[in-house]
């Protein structure tokens, strides 16, 4: 069976998790025609709260299995590793258990929290009903990654990848099927069509679970899952083992909570601020389906690639720390960064100019807040992407403590500047919600300069070839920026047509592309990055999959 490196695993897991992101993008352009802003901003609010319990639930596990079993591996102690996944199986579901009896009992509760008594909009009732549903999901989600984990840890990335493809095609197959037959069949409620929609959570993870679950047992021989314990493994007792996994999670817990709580923020405060401002409240939560559902569906292609390097990042630093290759830490952190901004700019500031047509495409044109608010969101993923890698690294060597603190300084900053710089920009004859995005762009921000000043101080490690990279980066994407402007003198990108809107993106795409590839050759970042034989390396990844490996030792 073929493990991934760190490069190889990144470029799988970005693969796989741009496809699942596409899934989830496409599927929108039929879902929100169907439920509406009034839907959509109820699917935001189960989805929400859903995700806040799910950090809660999962505690962390995940990834201290992958991180503690990718130690185990690289040590040969491989007994540890095994016993370290079932007591983790064991663990999440017991806390999975705990978290969707929480979110069932007390669904009324938090639905008060969102809404209040305030009238007009989605009641408080169909609030409670979606997230009663959507807790369902935490009694297999959990376990799902947990399963993951143990694979990731080992360097298997290609079924974990696999399986996230699997999850969202089930997902969104099952919820736009339920949601149409829901509405236009048996004319039910808008509160029960995204009732089945959030439900279909559960059922893409039980296809995923089952999956991996196939997948682990009938590879049985290659993951040496009957290994005889050792002497040295005699002294590590389940005791132990626990600690260390409440050690690694603890932290977890609280980051997860603490990034959960970014979104909190959000829909506790921007309806009784926008409400109190003068607007409508349909006006705010169509503000609230942007931020949370609708907006970061077009923001997810962007957190794929940063994720895909996270899912590869993770064991192969764990493995270079246990090991103290300090240069080796070095160069893997240089390259993540370093890939990640040159991967991700060109991309932030092209969906940020073309948000129109962008938004068109995929919601029509009846929402004109849309495109307005998706254009500086859009930033939003940029530094949060950035963040969220230099997280990976603190968390790969064991530094949770200073994650836990920036991640905090950060939700303080949130929470202090949310209401502020929505009446601020409200004074100044702007929309609030540019108040929104740009507090969160203030936390997240300060947040990675503090974790960036610590891997520098903690590694004695050196940046300038990496800021000198970054500088090119931004050249050649204001080169491809001056482009798309001149371009739009000649095809403007205002329609209300969706094919006119696909033709302008993909104009669009395909002449920025160009500009920021040619620029990128002509300067020699992307051979400085990716090394001389980049393009050869390319052609012959897709020479792969045109002729894939049948060997049934291979997962797929």
């Amino acid at each position: 069976m073929k493990k991934n490196s760190f490069i190889h695993g990144a470029f799988i897991a970005t693969m796989a998790i741009m496809i699942s992101k596409i899934i989830g993008l496409l599927y929108v352009v039929l879902f929100y025609p169907l439920v509406g802003e009034q839907g959509g901003a109820l699917y935001g609010y189960a989805y929400t709260i859903y995700g806040m319990f799910l950090n809660i639930s999962t505690a962390g596990i995940p990834f201290a299995i992958s991180r503690i079993i990718s130690e185990y591996h690289c040590l040969n102690q491989e007994y540890l590793k095994e016993k370290t996944y079932k007591i983790g199986k064991y663990a999440i579901f017991g806390l999975g258990f705990i978290a969707f009896l929480l979110l069932f009992i007390f669904s009324n509760d938090v639905a008060y929290m969102f809404i209040g008594n305030i009238q007009g909009g989605n009641s408080k009732e169909d609030v409670s009903f979606v997230i009663k549903v959507v807790s369902t999901a935490l009694l297999i989600v959990p376990s799902l990654s947990v399963a993951r984990g143990y694979l990731q840890g080992q360097k298997y990335i290609t079924p974990s990848s696999f399986s996230q493809v699997l999850e969202q095609t089930v997902r969104v197959t099952f919820l736009l099927i339920g949601s149409f037959l829901t509405l236009k069949v048996f004319n039910l409620s808008l509160k029960t069509a995204v009732g089945i929609a959030v439900f279909a959570a559960t059922i893409g993870g039980l296809a995923a679970y089952f999956y991996l679950i196939s997948k682990i047992k009938k590879h049985e021989k290659d993951f040496n899952r009957n290994a005889k314990i050792t002497d040295a493994e005699k002294c590590v007792t389940t005791r132990v083992i626990l600690k260390k996994i409440l050690s690694f999670s603890i932290p977890f817990i609280l980051i997860d909570l603490v990034r959960s709580g970014y979104s909190f923020v959000d829909l506790t405060t921007i309806n009784r601020t926008m409400v109190n401002l003068g607007y409508p409240i349909g006006t705010a939560e169509s503000l609230i389906g942007i931020l949370t559902t609708w907006g970061m569906k077009l923001n997810s292609i962007v957190y794929a690639i940063s994720t895909g390097i996270i899912v590869s990042l993770i064991p192969n630093v764990t493995t270079s720390y246990v090991l103290d290759e300090r240069d080796n830490i070095k160069r893997k952190i240089n390259m993540s960064l370093q890939v990640l901004i040159f991967t991700i700019l060109p991309i932030v500031v092209g969906l940020s100019l073309l948000s129109h047509p962008v938004w068109v495409l995929f919601f029509g044109a009846s929402n004109k807040l849309g495109p307005m608010v998706f254009a500086l969101s859009v930033y939003t993923t940029l530094i949060i992407s950035i963040f969220n890698t230099t997280v990976s690294i603190l968390h790969s060597m064991a530094y949770s403590k200073i994650v836990v603190f920036t991640l905090i300084v950060g939700f303080i900053l949130k929470s202090i500047f949310n209401v502020p710089l929505m009446y601020a920009f409200d004074k100044i004859g702007m929309h609030p919600a540019y108040g929104v995005t740009l507090a969160t762009i203030i936390a997240y921000f300060i947040s990675f300069l503090l974790n960036l000043s610590y891997i520098k101080r903690r590694l004695n490690i050196t940046l300038s070839e990496t800021s000198n990279r970054v500088i090119k980066t931004i050249f050649i994407t204001a080169i491809m920026t001056i482009v798309i402007l001149l371009l739009e003198l000649v095809l403007p990108i205002n329609t209300t047509s969706r094919l006119l809107a696909l033709l302008i993106c993909i104009v669009y795409a395909i002449v920025g592309g160009i500009v920021y590839i040619f620029m990128s050759i002509k300067t020699g970042i992307v051979y400085e990055i990716f090394g001389n034989d980049i393009f050869k390396k390319i052609a012959t990844k897709f020479k792969m999959f045109k002729k894939p490996n049948n060997k049934k030792t291979d997962l797929s």
